[in-house]
């Protein structure tokens, strides 16, 4: 059954483009939350959408942060170092990582698009500790297969790998024949 609400989280700066673009593309359907890290909002000239809910990072006491909300999917879309190492750690001192540790705790879906290359031993460590507990760790990886011809069709590929991976249906990338 697919997710009826989902947190979409944009960390740090660098690929913050997908996290947006992700968002646009949820079904109307699905009950849809946006946290923005401070330093996603210092890049990102940020409008709210119609059907969105936007959260600021610092407010912890949002419905998100809570257990009780019922949020059934969350992505972190791109996912810096720093917040992945909190996660990891269990530290939930601002929205986006309190949010993770709700979705860690309820065993609920959690995917996070790590984006700095080359990983660190250290990045490493933290993602496989992750994986370990059913963390989806799904950095934004090309594909060939696909034959996407197009930076658009690519994030659409990804995105849609992301969607999958969270069981949201979509038609974004030509699947294996």
């Amino acid at each position: 059954m697919p997710p009826k609400r989902v947190v979409i989280a944009i960390s740090g700066a660098s690929g913050a483009s997908l996290g947006l673009k992700a968002l646009a593309a949820l079904p109307d359907s699905i009950d849809r939350h946006l946290i923005l890290s401070s330093h996603a909002e210092i890049v990102l000239d940020k409008e709210e959408q119609a059907g969105i809910t936007v959260h600021k990072d610092e407010a912890i006491w949002a419905s998100v942060a809570s257990g009780s909300f019922g949020v059934d999917a969350m992505m972190v879309i791109p996912c810096s170092m720093n917040t992945l190492a909190k996660i990891s750690c269990g530290i939930a001192d601002n929205l986006i990582t309190r949010a993770a540790a709700v979705m860690i705790k309820e065993q609920k879906k959690l995917l996070l698009a790590p984006r700095e290359m080359p990983f660190s031993a250290i990045a490493l460590e933290n993602m496989q500790k992750l994986a370990t507990l059913g963390i989806i760790i799904a950095p934004p990886v090309m594909a060939y297969y696909s034959k996407q011809e197009s930076l658009e069709a690519m994030e659409d590929f990804m995105i849609g790998k992301w969607f999958d991976l969270i069981g949201i249906p979509n038609d974004l990338y030509e699947r294996w024949q």
